[in-house]
């Protein structure tokens, strides 16, 4: 019998073996196939196509393999710098004969992000090359780069309406009134408006005045910009009275736009794709209306970043801000600490440019993540901070180790102020009948108690540790700009601010993208801008999300991303409200107890929600639905 186990074990082991290798084998074919990418020089005459069938964001999260695997439609981000250096490098490309913007399933990105890869547009049609745009229907996101466009075409079935920043905020008082749950908040500033869905019913009227000022001077630029880039549109009667116009033409929005000058021709896909093979060739393996293309990640892949002459170590700091360590897309305290340390460690860099694109997160990390730049100050190298789209709390704290700071007019910063959030559920256990008592040795024995509630001597002491905190920020900001505490003070109370007046108090020195925050970089290190090149110093994504990625990217799921007419597309942003409202649970029970975060960079944004949000929102409609 022990021969018969024996063999038996030995022929399991051998299944086993054979089972490993086949599936290696399989992962690494598969690895190889979807790795492959078209060489340079097989990149042939044609349109780049940019098929925006996502968002716009400085650093792409990670994909969720298990989210690819359970058939969950993943939204793809694109990466900032890779676009507008695809863009730019096809304005002096022979092979590019024009760039097609398809935006029916574009789904935004911030002021910041989409104004710089609106110039690199307007640069290209400016050269005299074609660039054409279509969509069912444009949001305010996809109109500011359809703008700058030399033709945009729409779906006769289609229309436009502009809605700009702003709109409702959910407020959860009441429900956690109705539940008993007690939510003990210490804060400072009067703008810090963060913690107000968990405390009132309604926006406060300091909240409401900065919300005003921030969301009318972004709005502004934005009708700048497109005014400039549309100089005959008549935008102004769409925005004012809107449904007078449309009114005028019986409801037909696609006929107003296109009596407007916001479009200059109405047409199906065929009709546009026909057009645009008259200018870059037509595909005759494909049926009516394809023309020729170059595939958007084999151009990005065949023009890299510049990698001749000194190092420019670039940090970035992109999305929230939060405790120990995570992925790509998120702002983790460890990981870019140490993603800093290695990098000085391993590199010869001459300077630092600080990439920060947050809307900030947990106080600890972003002081974590300041002392670890202080460190490339230490070793003598120049620190310049480049603003992206968001770097406001926690994002600003970050941005006090810098010696000079270049934002964008539509950067959204500030928010200058703390908060801490402690939810105790004493009362929500006695609805069900569950108290709770012990024996206490001192004052903050078993504090702070979530079951027993937060005795007032601990809330002291919490509400002195947020002041210290925020003096300690006051301190920061006084000493990086070189401004009184008491000046600092009266711009700070959490306050958010755009760029432009950002720019006028002092809290940045000037206006630029990244490529002018590395040249000046390079001239404070005595170096030619023209003969240096950035290293980023950032956690690669893991071999399994990469290929993870892979699959997202071939397929077009048929969800509530799909292309559609104009209402549907705008009941669909409006579902994300959902995904956002426990997103904002799930922040209140699991965040850090002390934030430096801002509350009114979520609304600027891409029309999606996180990845997190998103996951969370899958699970509790999978739950409810058993």
């Amino acid at each position: 019998m022990k021969l018969v186990r024996g063999a038996w074990k030995l022929l399991v082991g051998i299944k086993d073996a054979l089972v490993l290798v086949a599936m290696l084998l399989f992962f690494g074919l598969l690895w190889a196939a979807l790795s492959a990418r078209p060489a340079p020089t097989a990149i042939g005459d044609g349109a780049l196509l940019l098929d925006l069938n996502g968002t716009i964001v400085e650093q792409p999260a990670e994909v969720d393999a298990f989210a690819i695997a359970s058939g969950q439609q993943v939204t793809r981000e694109y990466r900032l710098r890779d676009l507008v250096r695809a863009i730019d490098a096809a304005r002096d490309d022979s092979k590019v004969k024009a760039i097609v913007l398809d935006l029916d399933h574009f789904q935004g990105g911030y002021p910041a992000a989409l104004a710089e890869v609106g110039d690199a547009l307007g640069r290209v049609r400016a050269s005299g090359k074609p660039v054409l745009a279509y969509a069912t229907a444009y949001t305010d996101a996809g109109y500011r780069l359809a703008a700058e466009a030399s033709e945009i075409w729409m779906n006769p079935m289609g229309g436009t309406l502009f809605m700009g920043p702003g709109g409702s905020q959910l407020y959860y008082k009441g429900l956690i009134d109705k539940l008993g749950v007690d939510v003990h908040v210490f804060r400072v500033g009067k703008f810090k408006s963060f913690v107000e869905p968990y405390t009132r019913t309604d926006k406060s009227p300091e909240a409401a005045e900065a919300d005003r000022a921030l969301y009318g001077a972004i709005f502004g630029q934005w009708q700048e910009a497109v005014k400039k880039a549309r100089p005959k549109a008549q935008i102004a009667p769409l925005l004012t009275q809107p449904g007078a116009v449309i009114a005028a033409t019986q409801g037909d929005i696609a006929q107003a736009n296109l009596n407007a000058g916001l479009v200059d021709k109405l047409a199906d896909r065929i009709a546009f794709g026909t057009h645009v093979a008259q200018i870059a060739g037509a595909d005759d393996k494909k049926s009516a209306g394809n023309f020729q293309t170059i595939d958007y990640d084999a151009y990005v892949e065949a023009h890299p970043a510049k990698s001749g002459g000194a190092a420019i170590g670039v940090l970035t700091v992109a999305g929230e801000i939060v405790d120990g360590e995570a992925g790509p897309g998120t702002a983790a305290g460890d990981t870019i600490a140490k993603a800093m340390l290695d990098g000085l460690a391993k590199n010869d860099l001459k300077a630092l440019v600080v990439r920060v694109d947050s809307p900030g997160g947990s106080a600890f990390a972003s002081e974590q993540i300041r002392l670890a730049i202080l460190q490339a100050k230490a070793k003598g190298l120049p620190v310049v901070i480049s603003m992206g789209s968001l770097a406001a709390s926690g994002g600003y704290w970050v941005s006090t180790a810098g010696d000079t700071i270049f934002a964008e007019p539509n950067t959204i910063t500030g928010s200058i102020g703390i908060f801490g959030v402690i939810p105790t559920f004493e009362n929500t256990l006695k609805k069900i009948g569950v108290t709770s008592d012990g024996v206490k040795t001192t004052p903050l024995s078993g504090q702070p108690d979530i079951t027993g509630g937060i005795t007032p001597e601990v809330g002291a002491i919490f509400q002195a540790g947020i002041e210290h905190g925020y003096r300690q920020f006051i301190t920061r900001v006084s000493e990086a700009r070189k401004l009184t505490p008491a000046r600092v003070d009266e711009i700070a109370q959490g306050r958010v601010w755009d760029g432009g007046s950002a720019h006028q108090i002092k809290l940045v020195d000037r206006f630029g993208n990244m490529n002018d925050a590395i040249a000046e970089a390079a001239r404070r290190a005595k170096l030619d801008p023209a003969k240096v090149h950035p290293v980023f110093l950032e956690k690669k994504p893991s071999w399994i999300a990469t290929l993870a990625a892979q699959f997202a990217r071939k397929q077009r799921g048929e969800d509530a991303d799909a292309a559609g007419d104009l209402f549907s597309r705008l009941a669909r942003e409006r579902r994300a409200v959902f995904a956002q409202a426990l997103g904002d649970m799930r922040r209140l029970s699991s965040g850090a107890a002390i934030q430096a975060r801002c509350l009114e960079c979520t609304g600027m944004g891409p029309t999606t929600p996180s990845p997190a949000d998103t996951s969370l929102m899958g699970a509790v409609l999978a739950r409810l639905a058993l």
